[in-house]
């Protein structure tokens, strides 16, 4: 593992990098967390890539900038990553907001994305948050002296940005992201949401995401809530393995979304 601190388009920048062969896979970690908080889950399903990862600006071991926790900014930072760092196209796997970010840039940058793995993934703020009601617009941020402390190791940032950077992190999920359906179906790189059954977010919403790609698959790990990365690391282990091992457009019996792109594939085939 080769990890330390890189110069990113004038940020310094926190970033991994496991392996030195295979296709390269880029994990994109979840909002206020970072690589450590989970890389070690998801590795085991990825031995035989080239495997890169950093800490996004106010997350983990990388410190704040104006305009931190927008997506846009956060898509154009790791698109800037991946031209920069990784230098080709690529397989992306990212939680909760690095999912959102995954979709992001395969729409802004189609040319970069091999694949997507989103897990936890919601792709509008309107999708049934807790947290996005009224009532808990202004609730106080509560830092738990473990947290606390963790910040302090981690950060370059100064203690009191701590909350601040808290409470823009919900500030931005009360309006963004906002993709839509229509938007999301010019995604035609394979994808797979997966996704626990009890997610913050209604199931609802996971399957219109789902329906929305032209080339996705749905993976629902009963018995699981947004941590399903941590709770059931073999489970989703198993379904990430089996997606790269079959990225193919899926030929299926009795199909009803893929039914028209299957039929036209067969075709296509015969010819």
């Amino acid at each position: 593992m080769k990890k330390g601190y890189i110069d990113l388009r004038g940020h310094k920048t926190w970033s991994v990098q496991w392996n030195k062969k295979g296709e390269p896979v880029l994990l994109l970690h979840g909002g206020l967390s970072s690589t450590e908080d989970w890389a070690d889950c998801i590795l085991p399903a990825i031995k035989k890539n080239k495997v890169f990862a950093y800490d996004r600006t106010a997350h983990g071991r990388t410190g704040s900038r104006p305009g931190y926790y927008h997506f846009d900014f956060q898509t154009v930072e790791a698109i800037s990553y991946i031209e920069d760092v990784i230098k080709s196209p690529v397989h992306l796997i990212g939680w909760s907001d690095g999912g959102i970010i995954s979709l992001l840039i395969a729409l802004k940058r189609p040319d970069l994305v091999k694949s997507i793995v989103a897990i936890g993934t919601n792709f509008h703020w309107d999708s049934g948050l807790p947290f996005n009601e009224p009532s808990e617009a202004n609730a106080p941020i509560v830092i738990s002296p473990e947290d606390a402390a963790e910040f302090a190791e981690r950060s370059p940032d100064p203690a009191h940005m701590q909350a601040e950077i808290i409470r823009k992190a919900f500030q931005v999920w009360a309006t963004e992201p906002t993709m839509t359906t229509t938007y999301l179906a010019k995604i035609t790189c394979p994808v797979l949401v997966l996704t626990g059954d009890d997610e913050p977010f209604s199931n609802h919403h996971t399957i219109e995401l789902y329906e929305a790609l032209p080339n996705g698959r749905l993976a629902i790990i009963p018995a699981a809530s947004h941590f399903v990365v941590k709770s059931h690391s073999k489970e989703v282990v198993r379904a990430i393995k089996k997606f790269y091992k079959n990225p193919e457009f899926p030929i299926t019996k009795w199909p009803r979304l893929r039914k028209a792109q299957q039929e036209r594939l067969l075709e296509h085939r015969e010819n």
